[in-house]
């Protein structure tokens, strides 16, 4: 991967108020949400009256290319406020910088990401202003009088969105964002960005959807007519459309017939990164979440999340030997309300040992639970292997809930229509795809030719599947065809459920295509692929495909054809 420069970019998008978006056009860490590797942007903005706010300067990662770009559009001393709309140790490295530079300034916040700076940064406490609840403002003058509601989520305790109705923009932090560089300031085409802010919601938001709807209720009632979010373009266009889809979305999850209780606590950010995929991989599944912060829940919040719950995942960072008091709170509660018959999941970071991690999972078995598979142990931070061994380990908890489920469900004789939908055949046919060090592969029966020109075809993926994460669009895969009469021991290997992580080419003989996906030698053809366009259909999504190359290996094979007796199964 070729590594590009970070740069920043101004524009003057209201009256008064302008937007500082330092850009990365490679993919800026290694959390689930950039996983499309589409770059980002990491938005701020300033707001001057008679007085100036800067609103959510960015991370460590751009603290040179920002401060230099703010002193070249302001006098720095002019800047009178630092509004958060959220706080982790990232930002804290770029307010160190703004704090020992500026020394009257003044840091607005939430009551929880004021209770965090008090820990990373003792200096700042004289100079914060605690925003507590929707009545308090700030006035900068000539008409920017600005308010505040609170928008916490499990992930970030301490959110806190901005309102300023002289200009009519809502300022939303990690809200409506989506991981995306360009040039465009502005989302000039809903369509376009839909699919971006569709993933975005899912990995960061799926898992909350409580306390998504309550800030959606709460920010309906402003009168905004642009939406300034964290990452990504300003949403000016479409500001009411991209609501209403949180609203859709959010409803979507609550709608879920099974849920999963993720409970976990996390010091550096290191074990919610870890929960953050997890969620992931059980939402994409059909199952819901309710993520629990246990350093912000109340008891009450975490009984009533496992009562609820098919299933329980816990999470904790190690800080001195030891799981922090939250977690050890939140075991407690655990082990005196969760059924013995609910499958259990342990999961933690740490730097130098794992004793947190350890307890969960003695004191689960001691106390007659089952763990769905092995405690997930993370050394510092998760790398993209590890991410996406967790969000397959998350779907597998999913799959094994709604096995569970329908073991207990009588079976029904298939119906007429189900029995004439099973008469549609396809070829038996092997996607295989990598990107970067993560690879994966799937049997696929439902693949038929959709253009002649360019050629391309559809491929229809179930959600849950673990090669579902490479098969977004401007990615590359490659289509395998199987042989008539030798197709059985291809189709058996890939039928054969995987452990996550599990290389799925293990005693396999293949070679390489161009775009670096895995050809399979037991292949009559094979055709090199990039995905042009995806359609959600029901539990599946619909990936439209232009072949880029391709090759007979047999020309004197048959395709292997797919024969069901009924629609409800493959």
């Amino acid at each position: 991967m070729t590594f590009l420069p970070r740069d920043v970019q101004l524009y003057a998008m209201a009256a008064g108020t302008t937007v500082l978006r330092c850009r990365s056009w490679n993919r800026l860490r290694f959390e689930i949400e950039y996983a499309l590797e589409r770059g980002t942007t990491a938005n701020s903005y300033l707001i001057q009256g008679d007085r100036t706010a800067l609103i959510d300067p960015p991370g460590e990662s751009f603290n040179e290319v920002f401060l230099a770009a703010l002193e070249r559009h302001i006098d720095l001393y002019q800047l009178n406020y630092i509004i958060l709309g959220h706080i982790n140790p990232n930002r804290v490295e770029t307010l160190k910088i703004l704090l020992k530079r500026l020394p009257e300034v003044t840091v607005v916040c939430s009551n929880p990401a004021a209770l965090a700076l008090r820990d990373l940064l003792p200096d700042a406490s004289p100079r914060l202003r605690v925003i507590r609840s929707g009545e308090d403002s700030l006035d900068l003058g000539q008409g920017h009088h600005l308010t505040f509601e609170l928008i916490p989520t499990p992930r970030y305790p301490g959110g806190l969105s901005t309102f300023d109705p002289y200009s009519r923009v809502l300022y939303t932090d990690k809200f409506f964002g989506a991981h995306r560089c360009d040039e465009s300031v502005f989302d000039l085409s809903w369509t376009d960005l839909l699919e971006d802010r569709r993933y975005y919601f899912d990995c960061l938001f799926a898992a909350s959807t409580r306390q998504v709807q309550g800030a959606l209720g709460r920010l309906a009632a402003l009168s905004f007519q642009i939406i300034a979010p964290g990452h990504g373009p300003v949403v000016r266009y479409s500001p009411h459309e991209l609501f209403q889809s949180y609203r859709d979305w959010s409803e979507a999850q609550t709608a879920q017939d099974l849920s999963v209780a993720l409970i976990y606590a996390s010091a550096y950010g290191n074990t919610a990164t870890i929960a953050q995929a997890l969620a992931r991989g059980i939402t994409k599944s059909g199952v819901a979440v309710e993520a629990i912060n246990a350093e912000q829940a109340s008891p009450d919040d975490i009984k009533e999340a496992v009562e609820n719950s098919a299933g329980f995942l816990m999470g904790s960072p190690t800080l001195g030997g030891h799981a922090p008091t939250p977690m050890q709170t939140a075991l407690g509660i655990v082990l005196s309300t969760a059924s013995k018959a609910q499958p259990a999941g342990v999961f933690g970071s740490f730097g130098w040992s794992g004793e947190a991690i350890d307890l969960l999972e003695s004191k689960l078995k001691d106390g007659g639970y089952s763990l769905a598979f092995e405690p997930i142990r993370v050394k510092f931070k998760p790398t993209d292997v590890t991410l996406k061994y967790c969000e397959e380990v998350g779907t597998d908890f999913a799959q094994g809930l709604k096995k569970a489920k329908r073991a207990k469900q009588p079976r029904t004789p298939a119906s007429a229509v189900e029995q004439a939908v099973g008469r549609i055949v396809g070829a038996l046919c092997i996607v295989t795809a990598r990107q970067g060090e993560v690879s994966s592969a799937m049997l696929a029966s439902w693949v038929s030719q959709a253009s002649f020109t360019p050629p391309g075809f559809t491929v229809a993926v179930a959600k849950d599947r673990a090669i579902e994460s490479l098969l977004y669009p401007g990615s590359s895969f490659v289509l395998n065809i199987l042989a008539e009469g030798r197709h059985l021991g291809p189709m058996k290997h890939f039928l054969k459920p995987f452990a996550p992580g599990e290389d799925r080419f293990a005693d396999l003989e293949i070679d390489v295509a161009e775009n670096g996906a895995p050809i399979l030698a037991e292949a009559i053809a094979y055709l090199e692929c990039t995905v042009a366009q995806r359609m959600e259909c029901g539990d599946h999504w619909l990936v439209y495909a232009t072949v880029e190359a391709g090759r007979v290996l047999d020309g004197n094979a048959k395709t292997a054809i797919h024969h069901r007796r009924t629609g409800t199964h493959y």
